[in-house]
């Protein structure tokens, strides 16, 4: 996965975020082989691949302020 984003504070307490990810899902190779009713014997390979990519848009609410820890 790799991916970027930004978040900007556009009031008091509230921001706007947008994101971007593409995730590698890898490859695979799949044999394929027909039905005997259809002929039998037919090979057929196939590379399947899928990557995907996402994008995320976020508005963020921070409730109160900072918590200090007090002992």
């Amino acid at each position: 996965m790799i991916g970027a984003g930004i978040e900007f504070g556009f009031a008091p307490q509230w921001s706007v975020a947008v994101e971007y990810d593409h995730l590698f899902m890898g490859a695979r190779n799949l044999d394929f082989i027909a039905a005997p009713a259809f002929g039998g014997g037919f090979l057929y390979n196939d590379r399947i691949k899928q990557d995907v990519d996402v994008i995320t848009v976020r508005v963020n609410y921070t409730f109160g302020g900072p918590v200090v820890a007090r002992y």
